[in-house]
């Protein structure tokens, strides 16, 4: 088995917290799978993915992403992922063209083939018309497609996302889903992070929920259905291993 994040025994803490983000924390994500990454607030998956991107150092164990220790290679892996956050991750001064040709010259491209690459994800995004607009006139369903068209600029191994179709219309989060699915079907490894259950269920072909830094539960709809057999959908489930209070 082929694997793009290993997750060893994983510990974070946060200096002057009382608890740890993570606590040993293992998992798998198999290359060429959309990997839904789920919890509640407060549940570790914000650290979880900023370790993988080596953006927070991982204090425990090991975290392996496409063959390397996110600790210590995470500049060779920053240029096989792309990560699209929740946050805009763009400059709303500057047009998409704009924006996109900065990016796209950061992770070293240029020339021909970096226009190219821009006009095909700005069509593929029904964002060719909006091209020589300033970002901070575009809605948000339009920033979100921007954004998440930065991130694929480098044609990337692994696309991790977190929340990526939030607060966007039914129309946009549609044409989202197609092309991460026809993407995925290229051989790119997913892993999406996201509230939205019913989308999730959808779109991932496996599940990690996660509560408290540690893994709680892992395998396909199926799998984890038959485990739990009082739950009917993921969202049940979900609420029947991490509880239904409120996290702030």
């Amino acid at each position: 088995m082929s694997l793009a994040i290993q997750f060893q025994q994983v510990g974070k803490t946060y200096r002057g917290a009382d608890k740890a983000a993570v606590k040993g924390l293992s998992l798998e994500v198999k290359k060429g799978e959309i990997f839904g990454l789920l919890g509640p607030n407060g549940a570790g998956k914000s650290t979880s993915v900023m370790m993988l991107c080596g953006l927070v150092k991982n204090e425990e164990g090991t975290i392996l992403v496409l063959n390397k220790n996110a600790k210590t290679e995470s500049a060779a892996i920053r240029k096989q992922i792309g990560v699209a956050t929740q946050e805009i991750a763009l400059f709303p001064t500057l047009t998409a063209q704009e924006n996109l040709h900065y990016l796209g010259n950061m992770y070293g491209l240029s020339g021909k083939a970096l226009q190219e690459k821009i006009d095909f994800l700005l069509q593929s995004f029904a964002l060719k018309n909006k091209q020589h607009e300033r970002v901070e006139s575009f809605s948000g369903g339009m920033k979100r497609r921007l954004n998440l068209i930065a991130a694929l600029l480098h044609e990337p191994q692994l696309l991790i996302l977190d929340e990526p179709t939030a607060g966007v219309d039914v129309q946009s989060r549609n044409l989202i889903i197609d092309f991460l699915k026809e993407l995925n079907k290229k051989g790119v490894t997913i892993l999406y992070s996201s509230h939205l259950m019913e989308e999730a269920e959808k779109f991932c072909t496996r599940f990690g929920i996660i509560d408290e830094g540690k893994l709680i539960a892992s395998g396909s709809r199926e799998e984890l259905l038959k485990e739990n057999s009082t739950c009917k959908n993921l969202e049940e489930l979900f609420l029947h291993l991490t509880g239904k209070n409120i996290r702030e």
